[in-house]
């Protein structure tokens, strides 16, 4: 039996304009709300896959790692360590983990990874007793990045993941050996080199956490990317390859960021054809059907 709960992470307040990119704000503003620093609410949600007792996170967020400098820089709502906050109100602790799952390893996805920043203390690597899985080619990108996007990466992180000898990468069109074929895993590049998307098989269809290919409900729509995005046009072709399989599936994806829908079915518009959300949850659900 497989079941799945969504978690909350720390939350984030960015830039509305960087999160959609060339869109204009009349447009967005429709969407979501922004501050008087035109900044807009942000989850940084994770995944609990259980299954044939073992549990599986996907993602940890940005987590609490970064000093109280940094965390206002980046926008970070909370002080202490949500994810863990999180598993402990189902029962569970961060050493329960068998199996961590990274679609990438920007630090709003994979920061949860570190412990709470302590002044005069370096951050410690979490999940004593997971396997650590992300993408072979993005992993590569990790390790030596572009400048566009070398802020994003969290450099002590990497060297830590390698020497805990933990660490799976998976090549494109490859398994992972831990997790075995019943996982399926897509890559893309239109965010980031070598983006490892996670799906596997409920009983009413595929779940898919498509990370910041589609970060939320209003990115479901073609034309709209982040500013973040290091190749628009690729990422809006594989989008479209996503969207179409989840409404041919029926199948779900779990937002990462959106601020009040965490889980949705996809439906296109026979006239427009326009994609929506439908069967939209909210956080904190479990499903086993």
């Amino acid at each position: 039996m497989r079941t799945f709960t969504t978690l909350e992470g720390n939350s984030q307040r960015l830039d509305g304009g960087a999160m959609f990119g060339n869109a204009p704000k009349a447009l967005w503003s429709r969407w979501v709300e922004t501050d008087e620093h035109n900044r807009i609410a942000l989850s940084c949600r994770a995944l609990l896959v259980q299954e044939d007792d073992r549990n599986i996170l996907i993602e940890t967020g940005i987590g609490a790692f970064f000093s109280p400098e940094m965390k206002e820089r980046y926008g970070v709502v909370e002080r202490q360590h949500v994810l863990l906050d999180s598993l402990a109100e189902i029962g569970l602790t961060h050493e329960d983990m068998d199996v961590v799952i990274l679609t990438h390893l920007h630090f709003d996805h994979a920061g949860g990874l570190l412990s709470a920043w302590q002044e005069g203390k370096p951050s410690e690597l979490l999940f004593p007793n997971a396997t650590f899985i992300t993408g072979h080619r993005h992993w590569a990108r990790a390790r030596r990045p572009h400048p566009r996007d070398q802020a994003s990466f969290i450099p002590q992180l990497l060297g830590l993941l390698e020497a805990s000898g933990r660490l799976e990468l998976v090549k494109d069109g490859q398994h992972s050996p831990t997790l075995g074929p019943d996982w399926r895993f897509r890559f893309s590049d239109g965010h980031t080199p070598g983006l490892m998307l996670p799906e596997f098989d409920m009983p009413d269809g595929p779940v898919v956490f498509p990370g910041d290919l589609i970060p939320g409900a209003p990115w479901v729509h073609l034309p709209i990317t982040m500013g973040y995005d290091r190749f628009p046009e690729i990422l809006i072709g594989e989008k479209e390859a996503l969207l179409n399989d989840m409404v041919a599936d029926n199948g779900r994806l779990v937002f990462t960021h959106d601020a009040k829908i965490a889980v949705a079915r996809i439906g296109r518009d026979e006239e427009s054809g326009l994609y929506r959300v439908r069967d939209t949850s909210d956080n904190l659900q479990k499903a086993d059907h």
